[in-house]
């Protein structure tokens, strides 16, 4: 599936930022165990903090940490606070026109 120019990995979101699971860019093992964490596709996640190129996440009421591998392959879209908030000079980080 080719990149669609409102998503971004995980990993590029800064603290506070919540977004949508809108692709997982890994194998079956890997979408198992994401589902097993209470994480797929359609998933709302917040970034709470950054630990090395690891995430501390929330999802629904659940907080957890992964890998900077995984947080790779999590292609998201943002959900920006309101359209009247500037979004970052980042390109990946910039919602669609």
């Amino acid at each position: 599936m080719g990149a669609s120019p409102h998503l971004t990995p995980l990993a590029t979101l800064p603290p506070g930022v919540s977004a949508r699971i809108a692709e997982i860019r890994g194998g079956r093992a890997l979408t198992h165990k994401l589902f097993g964490l209470g994480l797929r596709v359609g998933s709302r996640v917040s970034v709470l903090h950054r630990r090395g190129h690891g995430l501390v996440l929330s999802s629904a009421e659940t907080r957890l940490a992964i890998g900077g591998g995984i947080a790779d392959k999590l292609w998201v879209e943002p959900i920006w606070p309101s359209a009247e908030t500037e979004r970052p000079s980042d390109p990946n980080l910039r919602g669609a026109a």
